[in-house]
């Protein structure tokens, strides 16, 4: 029996519709229009694309947006300057630096130089032992798309062995951290799971794979997972974006898996589409707004 298919591009909709309703009441109570600077260094296409994305995105829910452009050869302190004016700036609320950033400049410098009340993508490392102590300021944007996608697809993860793939700062590691959690700021169908992350170096990575109620995979490698590396009906969520010459796949061999598991994100069309629209309540929570999931579906996704 096929895999159900969990839709992110219309959980996605439905999120941004709710976003759209609470910007348009935080604006009405009084508060300012939330603001969203993104920062790009270079001409890569992917990144370009990506912020412009963002960009529309933000016009949809009534979040402003802008973008900053540097040359590829800036240097760190004149991306670190350019930071700071967004730090003063009080009509921005959310920073965003677009990854990854050329060679010569440090990242972590970058991202540990953002206002932490401005780090709308919870890289900083304030905001990241926030969120391992359970009380996070902002969720980071792809693991918060992920626990939307099993709240409101209602599957529940209590009790259940979740297998992360992959340890990430992005990803993998608040993924697990948020999973792990005895309370869940989303649902509580989305904590409490049994956590294990594995990665490149994990010894007998399939027989581990094998045993997870959850799997999720965001290891950056094109079709990794193949179905003997799941176990039958699990849940399978594919963060991976892979450009390949055959378009665009992820990180699960979705055609072979979708066939083994009992619901799977496709790519495109899964987390990707829901890791934007994090972005946009973070920026709303920023600019003292608040943002609430509704989370009431019938399961029949």
């Amino acid at each position: 029996m096929a895999a159900r298919i969990l839709d992110g591009k219309i959980i996605a909709q439905e999120i941004q519709a709710e976003i759209s309703t609470a910007v348009a009441a935080h604006i009405a109570a009084g508060g300012p229009m939330p603001g969203l600077a993104a920062v790009l260094v270079g001409e890569d296409p992917a990144s370009d694309i990506y912020v412009r994305n963002k960009q529309r995105s933000c016009k949809r829910v009534g979040i402003a947006s802008s973008l900053h452009r540097l040359p590829g050869s800036a240097s760190s302190e004149e991306l670190l300057e350019l930071v700071g004016r967004l730090n003063s700036d009080s009509s921005i609320h959310g920073i965003l630096v677009q990854l990854p950033l050329p060679q010569q400049i440090a990242a972590e410098r970058i991202l540990d130089a953002i206002d932490p009340a401005k780090d709308v993508d919870g890289f900083h490392p304030y905001n990241v032992g926030l969120l391992v102590q359970g009380r996070p300021r902002f969720l980071p944007c792809t693991p918060h798309g992920v626990l939307q996608i099993l709240a409101r697809c209602q599957i529940d993860i209590s009790g259940k062995h979740a297998v992360v793939l992959g340890r990430s700062d992005i990803v993998g590691k608040p993924m697990a951290s948020l999973l792990a959690q005895k309370v869940s700021p989303v649902s509580p169908q989305c904590c409490n799971a049994t956590v294990t992350l594995c990665h490149s170096r994990t010894v007998d990575l399939p027989s581990i794979t094998r045993q997870a109620d959850l799997l999720i995979a965001a290891i950056g490698q094109a079709k990794f997972v193949t179905a003997d590396m799941v176990r039958p009906g699990a849940v399978v969520i594919d963060v991976g974006i892979n450009r390949t010459d055959g378009g665009i796949v992820g990180d699960v061999d979705f055609s072979a898996v979708s066939e083994v598991a009992s619901a799977i994100t496709p790519v495109p069309g899964g987390v990707g589409q829901l890791t934007v629209t994090m972005l946009l309540a973070n920026t709303l929570v920023a600019a003292g707004g608040s943002y609430t999931s509704s989370n009431h579906r019938d399961g029949s996704r």
